[in-house]
């Protein structure tokens, strides 16, 4: 996770900042990625794990590091309807970290249910087994990289 960061952070092609944004983790198991974020004074953070054994260990996370809900929401809602979720009428994300179990083979209409929430100035960072090629025609890959058994794609989506 720290190769991500440092991507992030010291690309010259994406120089995300982290202070006072918005993350979205999506199938945040125990919570590590966006708990990082708010390490680097991220302002809030939502968290979406649909696997309850996860969820539980993510609620734990974050009680044990007594972290606020003005901070961190965490919902075990499925992420396919993410696009209907009240959360986001206001407040928008900045970044989204979408790290889906290697086997799921439907990226793309989580990244098209994403297009609902989003704009074309926000950074994904799609963590997928290398196997695995996303070709949505409206992701904008900006950086691609591979550890192993892991391909991390950095993109933005190409929106009007």
């Amino acid at each position: 996770k720290e190769s991500i960061f440092n991507i992030l952070q010291h690309s010259n092609k994406i120089q995300f900042e982290f202070k006072n944004s918005i993350v979205l983790d999506l199938f945040s198991g125990s919570g590590s990625f966006g708990l990082e974020c708010l390490s680097r004074d991220a302002k809030k953070i939502f968290f979406f794990e649909k696997n309850l054994e996860a969820f539980t260990i993510l609620k734990k996370n974050l009680n044990t590091l007594n972290i606020q809900s003005a901070n961190a929401i965490a919902t075990n809602e499925d992420v396919a309807l993410i696009q209907n979720n009240k959360l986001f009428n206001q407040t928008k994300p900045n970044l989204i970290f979408l790290d889906p179990p290697f086997k799921m083979k439907n990226i793309d209409n989580i990244i098209n249910n994403l297009k609902k929430i989003i704009n074309k100035k926000n950074v994904l960072v799609i963590h997928t087994n290398s196997e695995n090629n996303i070709e949505n025609k409206e992701l904008n890959v900006i950086e691609e990289r591979i550890y192993g058994v892991s391909k991390i794609y950095f993109a933005k989506l190409n929106l009007p």
